[in-house]
């Protein structure tokens, strides 16, 4: 029985709920892409699928747009699929069950996927509407966004005549996306030899960070745990003489790290020294950091006195040099609008392993150029140092473009019809629109969307009233793009 067969835009929610009840978990969207084509032959629209299982529909401008630019629509098939505890629906094989709460539409003990099954029905909705005056559009389905924009990335775009691009993938209701960041991820060896030495030794342990994305968190200024314990390493092996055991800090290249630890060997007398030295310098990191990391806390365990595996003197010295070495954080904000980071870095693991000290960090930037003149840089202090370094999964970024037809259009129709500025904005994160950006020359695009809380959850909830205003701001848009 439809659940939401009452409330409006109809169309719009009838092929939301529709959607709804076809499994696409990521890699598993072969159900839905089957699904849009079918949607496409039954109203003979010109239609293309890949091996991928993108999906591209074509249909023609309405009456008196024939002389329009084709407009591109996009949007991603896969969500994220989660579930609560106890509940026992299989999401590789079953739909939601959609409820109404008032003025949101959630899933029954799973995430909603509205990210981005909106865009899909919002799309199906213009498709399945002649009375909708509108220029050439053409309609991109992309597979596997969530699990690293793999459609996007396979998809190829010759055949698309559109240079306006409409990315119906955010999820902040009067929030123009502009810009994103490309990335690549940066893995560190530095060789290291030991000795046996007795020493006395210390564990230090930073910990309570604030942590958070390394993208769309880095403009906050939080404390990075890798760089505090850099900091207070390389600053107590001056005070006294330290010999690294071990090390190991955060959880992933994109994540800012909240926590590290350090085993280190010194000599008895000096534990004392040592100590003192580090909770003063903490202390001093903890008022600078008060207002970002109010919890962060340091822990010293003083070790036994034995025999030990340690860092050779220069071992020790070429690592507490590298770390000192490393970037992070903001590198640079964007020239024509300082609100958008444009470029940064970020120390997210390190870990000393059997016979090196590995740091993976994650280089973002939204200028192609930038991004490729940080990763020189960081490969030019590591390897003076005599570490190893290699660059994977690199992916492009989508530069903001200080002229911008559409863009201009956008702010205009939302003030027409709300009477308040939107928020217009770059996104420190990668975005489709970044693959589409590299593809397409002098491409203009905005990423916007509806309200959608808590993404990716059971508690992922898609506010009604949010939804009719985007569906107007849509439609206003294509309206005045003629």
């Amino acid at each position: 029985m439809a659940v939401l067969n009452q409330i409006q835009p109809e169309k719009v929610f009838h092929y939301f709920e529709e959607i709804s009840g076809i499994p696409r978990v990521s890699l598993l969207t072969k159900e839905i892409s089957d699904y849009l084509v079918s949607f496409a032959r039954e109203r003979n629209l010109d239609c293309r699928r890949d091996e991928a299982g993108n999906v591209i529909i074509r249909k023609d401008a309405s009456a008196g747009y024939e002389a329009a630019e084709p407009v591109i629509l996009q949007g991603h098939m896969d969500m994220v699929a989660v579930k609560e505890a106890g509940v026992e629906k299989n999401l590789l094989k079953e739909g939601l069950d959609l409820e109404v709460n008032g003025d949101s539409i959630s899933a029954k003990g799973t995430s909603l996927g509205g990210d981005d099954g909106i865009a899909l029905a919002c799309a199906l909705a213009i498709l399945d509407d002649d009375s909708i005056p509108h220029p050439p559009l053409e309609v991109v389905f992309t597979t596997d966004e969530e699990i690293g924009m793999l459609g996007a990335t396979m998809l190829d775009v010759s055949d698309l005549k559109g240079h306006i691009l409409l990315n119906m993938d955010s999820e902040e209701e009067g929030v123009f996306t502009v810009s994103c960041a490309g990335g690549v991820t940066v893995l560190c060896h530095l060789p290291y030899e030991t000795e046996e030495l007795k020493s006395a030794a210390l564990k230090v342990r930073i910990s309570g960070l604030s942590g958070g994305h390394s993208g769309t968190e880095i403009h906050k200024k939080s404390a990075n745990a890798n760089i505090l314990l850099s900091y207070l390493l390389s600053g107590l092996s001056e005070k006294v003489g330290i010999g690294l055991i071990s090390m190991s800090g955060g959880e992933a290249d994109n994540a800012i790290a909240a926590s590290a630890e350090a085993h280190i060997a010194l000599k008895e007398e000096d534990i004392a020294a040592a100590e003192s030295f580090l909770r003063n310098v903490f202390a001093g990191r903890q008022e600078k950091y008060k207002a970002t990391d109010p919890n962060m806390r340091l822990e010293i365990t003083v070790g036994e006195l034995r025999k030990r595996s340690v860092l050779t003197d220069s071992s020790t010295r070429k690592a507490l040099l590298l770390l000192r070495f490393v970037p992070n954080g903001i590198d640079c904000r964007s020239r024509e609008n300082p609100d958008i980071v444009q470029t940064s870095s970020n120390f997210g693991v390190l870990r000393t392993k059997e016979d090196s000290l590995e740091l993976l960090i994650s280089v973002r930037s939204s200028v192609e150029q930038e991004k490729k003149d940080l990763c020189a840089r960081i490969r030019l202090a590591m390897e003076s140092l005599g570490a190893t370094v290699e660059f994977t999964g690199d992916y492009p970024g989508w530069e903001y473009r200080p002229e911008s037809k559409l863009r201009n259009v956008m702010c205009g129709v939302y003030r027409q019809l709300f009477g308040r500025e939107p928020r217009v904005e770059g996104v420190h994160a990668g975005l489709e629109c970044g693959l589409f950006a590299s593809k397409i020359p002098e491409l203009d695009a905005v990423s916007f969307g509806p309200q959608i809380n808590n993404i990716h959850s059971t508690r992922e909830e898609l506010i009604i009233s949010s939804v009719q205003r985007f569906w107007e701001l849509l439609l206003g848009t294509l309206r005045e793009l003629r």
